[in-house]
């Protein structure tokens, strides 16, 4: 084995090394704060809308024609990496927000600003990385892709944001999800030994915490993260694929700030009350999950005006019949 061959196979160990010790590290924290009964729990509850968001994702990759690879490096580092610089971060700037702004104060700032910017830019950043293979030479600045080729690259880059930060959000999503509902379990099951003991058999009323995070985290809102993340990922597609300069250079801001914007919105509307989460959820979650979802059908279209890959070119006629000659 080559020198050179040798630091390649350690450089690429090294991310999977650094992904393994987030995840050692998280089923740490998480165990601490859950319990064992509830971090088994947690785990069993987060997985079931794992396949769905996923299901959907592949779909969608038949246009972005994605390595299987490069999506399993956005779900771990969704899962592992994002979360543990969350989950840090989160805490420390909590912190400092209570010990600054009091207790009530601090939490809210928190939560509608800081959490939205610490999550959106941990979950961004492996985008970055992953989506940069896509810039190319825009058109104007020496020779540029052909008309056909820019569509269909417009098309790809679409589907790949949408894909790849899809795929890093519902691993983020699946690891917060543990933490919730485990903690949501240990909770009720604290609370019915304190109010009947042990004595009585459990029901399910008995879980009323648990089963309200799980409605409301896996079954309401499992696209709420993916959501969030898509606009990060439209904005660089868009960045990377514009013609514009100046579109180029704020198209991925103005993603990644949509993506803070609508995060803290939704992390706003757990302070309204029952009828104010429904307004935000009917008024600006749905309008915005369509959309998306509109763009994400049109990514996985195929481009009018290309002809289908699989399908065999029509055979070209001659234009003036060729006659056999004749034998004299």
């Amino acid at each position: 084995m080559s020198r050179s061959h040798r630091a390649r196979r350690i450089a690429s160990a090294v991310p999977l090394v650094a992904l393994a010790g987030c995840a050692v590290l998280l089923v740490r924290l998480v165990q601490r704060q859950t319990g064992t009964t509830g971090l088994l729990v947690g785990l069993g509850l987060a997985i079931l809308p794992v396949p769905f968001v996923l299901f959907v994702l592949t779909w969608l990759n038949q246009s972005a024609r994605l390595p299987g690879r490069r999506l399993a490096l956005c779900l771990a580092w969704g899962s592992c990496a994002a979360t543990t610089m969350a989950l840090f971060a989160n805490g420390w700037v909590s912190d400092w927000l209570t010990t600054t702004e009091g207790s009530t104060r601090g939490q809210l700032l928190g939560a509608q600003f800081a959490t939205p910017v610490i999550e959106e830019t941990a979950k961004g950043l492996i985008l970055l990385a992953t989506m940069l293979p896509l810039r190319r030479r825009r058109p104007g600045l020496g020779t540029g892709p052909s008309p056909r080729a820019r569509v269909r690259l417009r098309h790809r880059a679409v589907a790949t944001g949408l894909v790849l930060s899809g795929i890093t959000a519902c691993g983020f999503a699946f690891t917060e999800n543990v933490l919730y509902l485990g903690r949501a379990f240990t909770d009720d099951q604290q609370q019915r030994l304190e109010s009947i003991g042990l004595g009585l058999s459990p029901s399910l009323r008995d879980y009323d915490g648990t089963v309200q995070t799980f409605v409301l985290r896996a079954l309401l809102t499992p696209f709420a993260h993916p959501l969030f993340t898509a606009l990060t990922g439209l904005g660089l597609a868009v960045s990377l694929t514009a013609g514009r300069r100046w579109l180029a250079r704020l198209a991925a801001p103005a993603g990644w700030l949509a993506a803070v914007a609508l995060h803290s919105g939704w992390n706003a509307a757990a302070g309204l009350g029952t009828h104010g989460f429904l307004a935000v959820y009917t008024l600006l979650m749905m309008p915005a999950f369509a959309a998306v979802a509109a763009l994400a059908v049109w990514a996985r279209s195929r481009p009018r005006g290309l002809p289908r890959r699989d399908r065999p070119a029509p055979p070209v006629a001659p234009a003036h019949p060729v006659h056999p000659v004749q034998p004299t």
